[in-house]
């Protein structure tokens, strides 16, 4: 038996065994598994569709429409000496850093499939465009967890400076290779807006329902780890081995939630007031890390693509490392310790009791502000060219 079938063979049992030990779980704690993922459904129904299908439809505009290219000229001058990608990918790093995970990667997916950059420069791109939100940043880490307007804004800073540095740090990754055009696609000028809109539309919504599976399934993944023991077990460990570090077994525990899924991460910090500026750098590592659940909907992007996924992990990683330097540096010129002012505190309550209607709402009208704008953009483009 060759060494690489002895490896198959190896990894044929450890994801049997995966499997059977996760049918295992299932049936021995059905209630909550159930009330996991019907908590995962409302996540989806309240958060997850409302927030991002509307950015969803307008990165999917941005590229059919041929949009990219209308900016490709102005962001060219800061883009190629950055970065290290052609202008047009202006588009996947604002989208990126306005629509929140994992806009940004679809973005640059959309615009490699539509041969708006090369390979290269869609891997470049990978590393450093698909970004937390600012609304997830200020309303839920800031507002929500730590209580602190302030906290909000540092938190976004850190993590906007550090994703622009790891952009800057992989601007040279695949050689000279993005500076060779891709080739122009069939019907390169873009679609008509109308045919565009519903093309948008139809890939959105299918991209969100992929994505509501991927949280529906590591919520009740995460509850299993927690009721089986097995994710207590591993923070002991972790506890233990890094005791002499100040690193106990209850931030383990924080840190593995996080490793996993973005937002129960964050959540546990939720009660380590007393010790301010460790939680605010952990929850600016989570928020530069993305956790395994946000890098699976990226991965189900990237597909048969045949980009390569090496440059999205370790800007991830690196992304999170310098969020969280950058955290602890300001602390020492920056009091975090700030009580929240009367009008956050309210709006934690409202965050709190959002339901699917207000925030379809609020989605909707924004939805619809912006398609407008962008309809009159294209219009005054089309004419001007």
């Amino acid at each position: 038996m060759t060494l690489t079938a002895h490896r198959k063979k190896i990894t044929d049992a450890l994801i049997i065994a995966a499997l059977a030990t996760a049918a295992a779980a299932l049936i021995a704690y059905p209630s909550e598994s159930i009330a996991a993922a019907r908590d995962g459904l409302t996540l989806c129904g309240n958060v997850i569709v409302p927030s991002l299908f509307p950015f969803f439809v307008l990165s999917s505009l941005v590229v059919e429409t041929g949009a990219a290219r209308l900016i490709s000229r102005a962001a060219e001058r800061f883009m190629r000496p950055l970065f290290g990608v052609g202008g047009g990918c202006a588009a996947a790093l604002a989208l990126g850093f306005i629509g929140g995970y994992p806009v940004g990667a679809k973005t640059v997916i959309a615009l490699y499939e539509n041969r708006e950059c090369t390979k290269t420069e869609a891997e470049r791109l990978l590393s450093f465009c698909n970004n937390s939100g600012p609304a997830f940043i200020f309303g839920v880490v800031g507002t929500g967890v730590f209580a602190s307007g302030r906290i909000g804004v540092l938190l976004y800073l850190a993590h906007t400076a550090a994703s622009l540095i790891v952009g800057i740090v992989f601007r040279g990754w695949g050689g000279k290779g993005a500076r060779v055009r891709a080739a122009p696609s069939p019907g390169s000028g873009g679609k008509p807006l109308l045919p565009a809109f519903a093309s948008a539309v139809q890939s959105s919504f299918t991209s969100t329902l992929n994505i509501c599976g991927f949280v529906i399934f590591f919520t009740v993944f995460i509850k299993l780890l927690f009721i089986s023991g097995a994710l207590p077990g591993a923070a002991a460990l972790l506890g233990r081995l890094f005791a002499p570090l100040g690193f106990d077994e209850k931030w383990a525990e924080r840190l593995l939630t996080g490793l996993i899924e973005i937002s129960s991460g964050v959540w546990t910090l939720k009660g380590a007031a007393g010790q301010i500026t460790g939680s605010v750098a952990m929850a600016a590592f989570m928020l530069g890390w993305a956790g395994l659940s946000v890098h699976s909907q990226v991965l189900s992007f990237i597909g048969e693509s045949g980009l390569s996924v090496k440059t999205y992990i370790l800007g991830k990683l690196l992304q999170g490392v310098i969020s969280a330097v950058l955290i602890f540096i300001t602390a020492r010129f920056v009091s975090l310790a700030v009580p929240a002012a009367v009008v956050f505190a309210g709006q934690v309550d409202g965050y709190a009791g959002i339901t699917f209607g207000k925030a379809l709402l609020a989605s909707a009208v924004g939805s619809a502000v912006t398609c407008a704008l962008f309809a009159l953009l294209v219009k005054w483009a089309e004419k001007r060219l």
